[in-house]
């Protein structure tokens, strides 16, 4: 909520929308604000922001409690995220752009490999957003279980 307020309060003082990086920067900032201080409790969550710069295109930031922020191709969060990160490593080791297809088959198979289980359908929730349609759209059950039908047909 407080990534949102910083972008519109941004967007109403300068008049153009706030590029990913900078929001970061400023999510970052704010986290960090809160462990010098010893009255604040500090933050003790990691944010993925992801957004679109007309200048360097679609961008992925991960900032954490301590206010360190860093740009990535993909990352993950949360238990197990060291090992989706080494997986996610592993392969994206060239330049290649995936398309958004490739994108969401990485997704569900990082998923599946770290955590060692074979989803359904109805146990994945997968949102998309591309340049040609900027706004959050959540994949319907069919459209992931054709993912799921694609992922297990490669193997």
């Amino acid at each position: 909520m407080r990534a949102r307020s910083e972008a519109a309060e941004f967007k109403y003082k300068y008049g153009y929308d706030i590029t990913p990086d900078l929001l970061a920067k400023r999510m970052a900032n704010l986290n960090q604000v809160c462990t010098q201080k010893a009255f604040m409790r500090p933050l003790g969550v990691s944010m993925i922001l992801i957004g679109w710069d007309d200048e360097r295109g679609p961008q992925l930031f991960k900032t954490d409690p301590a206010g360190y922020f860093a740009g990535y191709r993909a990352t993950a969060a949360g238990a197990k995220h060291q090992e989706a990160f080494n997986y996610l490593e592993k392969k994206l080791k060239g330049d290649e752009q995936l398309s958004t297809d490739d994108t969401v088959e990485l997704a569900i198979g990082t998923l599946s490999s770290v955590l060692a289980a074979n989803f359904k359908a109805q146990d994945l929730e997968v949102a998309i957003v591309t340049k040609d349609n900027p706004k959050f759209r959540v994949l319907t059950v069919e459209e992931i279980d054709a993912e799921l039908t694609r992922i297990a047909e490669r193997d």
